[in-house]
């Protein structure tokens, strides 16, 4: 069996492991290695932005997997990807970069997290981000950082009026939703640069693989973690067919996501003794919070015929407009080509009295049952509603002891009276919205769910039949200090030395939007935390 020393080992090449290893390796004296179950990002529908129709259900890339049948949903199972391959999810997810909202912060301080308010986290933010274009108010946004963010640049007559009929309802418009405030309508700020997608790995991983001191190995299953006593000294895991040792000096930091971390823990005996017990896996340390407090964004969506033939469906239905889209994105980067997984956004609240936005609007240009199955085969376009923080709370358990095995997921979506009413109002809203006059010259006929769909009843029955991920696991290894929190507020795994978290697992709550950012954040933190640093509070 091959050794391999280092200082940090990072599990997992994601949106945060990514950011994790690039900063750990400035220092020259650090050891790094990276260990990535999935391949090099090597695919170029990886770096196509509208390449995410093509990635989302590629096994060469993604997880690819199923949720157990949904109580909440009728028993359906939910087709949940996740990324594979170097840059994780953010080599295939839809490409908003969204911070969600000062509250979703202040929140985690308030649960007792030091150090994570947003006046703590904002830096954090600035200091990964390179803002093209915009303006700043209140100087919130960074200008500097690795990973470029753009304003949705592919305008089109259905996306002006989308944002046209939504200020005619009263939603203000907002340019800058990770401004000064969220709520409002706007177009939807990407991770694109130069007509190429962002992701964290061209961000920040590839730039740092030249350095010596940082070794990234691919296509490596964590197989589990390795202890002296409670301590963390190691990961073993297979590549090539054969197994190896990377052995860590100083600290494992599990990167892996929502999904893979608590997996990983639990394969490693770390996490409900009984549970643990029962899947024939010996217990390291009795953690019952591993894989609780699953939470994810849930989305239903409308579909509509278009009376014009100006949505990506149309192109992709003539070989000839195929063929000037393809020249047009060749020549100047632009175009359908990329398109984000939603062009106009909408941040607003269901309730009056609320202090600020629940529900979130995307609005793209195109149309599928699936984006798996290709687009409709007429013109169409779509308006999707997902609530931004879900009450419901699921669970990620084992099935098996086998590392290659998917683990069990329990979203438990539609779980709570508040998450089945504030998304019946939210479809609701977006009928008004789509019957304004200024989008129903566009509208043939709504499609999903169709106008039959009238009663709160049948709203709910709705969303239950047709409703699916939005692709934000969070929260299954949530960062706090009661009994069912895996880490403090250093990221630390309660009760065992040398091991800490750094990903969406770690989120005791939803963030209030698209979830990247947040990680890449808690990337950034997490870099500092492991080399005795903090950047400044804001003011």
């Amino acid at each position: 069996m091959e050794t391999i020393e280092a200082d940090y080992v990072v599990v997992g090449a994601g949106s945060a492991g990514c950011v994790l290893a690039a900063r750990l390796s400035e220092d020259p004296s650090v050891r790094v290695v990276v260990l990535e179950a999935g391949g090099p990002d090597r695919n170029i529908w990886i770096h196509i932005p509208i390449g995410y129709g093509k990635t989302i259900a590629d096994p060469s890339v993604n997880w690819c997997y199923e949720t157990e049948p949904d109580p909440g949903l009728g028993g359906r199972k939910i087709f949940w990807p996740r990324g594979k391959v170097l840059g994780g999810s953010s080599s295939i997810n839809g490409l908003l970069y969204v911070r969600g909202q000062p509250e979703d912060y202040d929140q985690w301080r308030q649960l007792g997290n030091v150090g994570w308010s947003f006046d703590d986290v904002l830096a954090y933010f600035k200091r990964s981000e390179g803002r093209v274009g915009g303006g700043d108010a209140g100087g919130l946004r960074g200008r500097d950082g690795a990973l470029t963010v753009t304003d949705f640049n592919d305008r089109n007559p259905l996306s002006e009026a989308y944002l046209q009929a939504a200020t005619e309802i009263g939603i203000p418009r907002n340019d800058d939703y990770n401004g000064p405030t969220q709520e409002g309508v706007g177009y939807y700020q990407t991770t694109i640069r130069n007509g190429r997608r962002c992701s964290a790995a061209v961000a920040f991983l590839k730039p740092a693989m030249k350095r010596p001191n940082l070794r990234v190995i691919t296509r490596a299953l964590a197989e589990r973690i390795l202890f002296a006593g409670k301590r963390a000294v190691g990961v073993a895991f297979s590549h090539g067919g054969e197994s190896v040792t990377v052995r860590a000096t100083r600290e494992v930091i599990l990167c892996g996501g929502a999904v893979n971390s608590p997996q990983l823990l639990m394969l490693s005996g770390v996490g409900a003794a009984q549970h643990l017990t029962d899947m024939g896996v010996a217990v390291t340390h009795d953690l019952p919070g591993v894989g609780r407090n699953l939470q994810d964004h849930y989305q239903v969506r409308f579909v509509y015929k278009c009376t014009q033939p100006i949505t990506v469906n149309d192109i992709m239905m003539s070989n000839l407009r195929m063929a000037r889209m393809g020249v047009q994105y060749l020549l100047t980067r632009g175009g359908p080509l990329t398109a984000s997984a939603g062009q106009v956004g909408i941040f607003t609240r269901t309730r009056p009295e609320l202090a600020s936005p629940d529900i979130q609007f995307h609005f793209i240009g195109f149309s599928a049952d699936r984006p798996s199955e290709g687009l409709h085969k007429f013109s169409g376009f779509t308006q999707n509603v997902c609530q931004l923080r879900p009450e419901s709370r699921g669970e990620i358990l084992l099935k098996s002891p086998d590392p290659k095995a998917p683990p069990a997921i329990h979203p438990n979506y539609l779980a709570t009276e508040l998450d089945r009413a504030t998304l019946i109002e939210g479809l609701k809203l977006g009928r008004r919205i789509a019957g304004r006059p200024v989008m129903q010259r566009f509208i043939a006929s709504e499609y999903l769910p169709g106008p039959g769909t009238q009663s709160d009843a049948e709203w709910l029955d709705y969303a239950r039949a047709y409703g699916s991920t939005i692709y934000h696991p969070i929260g299954t290894a949530k960062m706090g200090h009661d009994s069912m929190a895996v880490v403090d507020d250093q990221l630390r795994v309660h009760g065992i030395d040398g091991l800490r978290v750094a990903d969406a697992s770690i989120m005791p709550t939803m963030v209030s939007g698209n979830t990247n950012a947040a990680c890449i954040m808690i990337g950034e933190k997490c870099a500092d935390m492991l080399r005795g640093r903090q950047l400044a509070r804001a003011a």
